[in-house]
């Protein structure tokens, strides 16, 4: 066990080790959080629809070779969470078929786009690492970081100071808009929050893992809790302790970060499961 430590002390000297450490446990945080109301709501599989927007967005940014492609994927994503959103709402076309026509639309579009117009000799690899994380989280910055922690502030931020609204919202919106709530904008803010997140994780888990980060923690949190308040402290916490733990399982084994950490999430919910049944 000494040498582990001893391991892990030599490998967070690095700095790169520290940045990738520590947004992780700030993405982590924030998908955790915004888990709980995006599951109670139904609303989980937003995380897949969005991600794909993302991930077509960031194919359009390559090709085009722009200099901060996030400028690019941030803005469309948060826009499409806008628009799934209001769709989700129509008779003609619910939640999930929005979400699904979306995301396979937006991911069929950015494949093609990096195949007809190719920036690398190595295409196959390219969109592999941007569909299931790479060693990029090992090339982040203090910048990344501070990214990372001005999101996580906002999210804190609105939980701690909206908590009773969105415990409303998500719960019954036709009671909180009686009581005078505007439901609507907090479902907005919901939305355009996790589109932030997801464009933040995609260098984390990758476009197509993103959804584990949202749905893991708090499916695990309420297998263990009854309250709203508990589920989302535990949610939290299970979020950034699999993060942790996932992040530094990778770099001691040399395994891909963003699958070792959904797998960490995906034996931590199992473990809930059961403590929950034999509690």
């Amino acid at each position: 066990m000494s040498e582990l430590y001893a391991r892990l002390a030599e490998y967070l000297a690095f700095p790169f080790v520290r940045y990738a450490f520590a947004v992780g446990v700030l993405v982590a945080l924030c998908a955790g959080l915004l888990g709980v109301p995006l599951v109670l709501k139904r609303f989980s599989f937003i995380g897949d629809g969005l991600s794909h927007v993302a991930f077509g967005a960031l194919a359009v940014a390559t090709v085009l070779r722009l200099a901060a492609p996030m400028a690019l994927v941030l803005p469309v994503t948060a826009l499409s969470a806008v628009a799934l959103l209001r769709t989700g709402r129509s008779s003609r076309i619910q939640g999930d078929a929005a979400i699904a026509m979306l995301s396979s639309a937006a991911l069929a579009a950015g494949y093609l786009l990096l195949h007809v117009f190719p920036v690398s000799s190595n295409i196959a690899g390219d969109v592999c690492s941007t569909l299931f994380g790479s060693a990029s989280i090992l090339t982040l910055t203090a910048g990344d970081v501070a990214l990372a922690g001005v999101m996580a502030a906002a999210v804190l931020g609105v939980f701690a100071l909206c908590y009773h609204r969105l415990f409303a919202v998500t719960f019954d919106e036709e009671f909180a808009r009686g009581t005078g709530i505007r439901a609507g904008a907090y479902n907005l803010l919901l939305a355009v929050l996790s589109a932030v997140v997801i464009v933040l994780a995609l260098e984390l888990v990758g476009s197509l893992l993103i959804s584990a980060l949202v749905v893991f923690p708090a499916l695990s949190a309420m297998g263990l809790c009854r309250s709203f308040r508990g589920v989302t402290f535990t949610a939290a916490a299970l979020a950034v302790a699999c993060a942790a733990v996932g992040i530094f399982v990778s770099i001691l084994l040399s395994t891909p970060v963003g699958p070792t950490i959904v797998l960490t999430d995906a034996l931590a919910f199992l473990v809930c499961r059961l403590a929950g049944k034999n509690g």
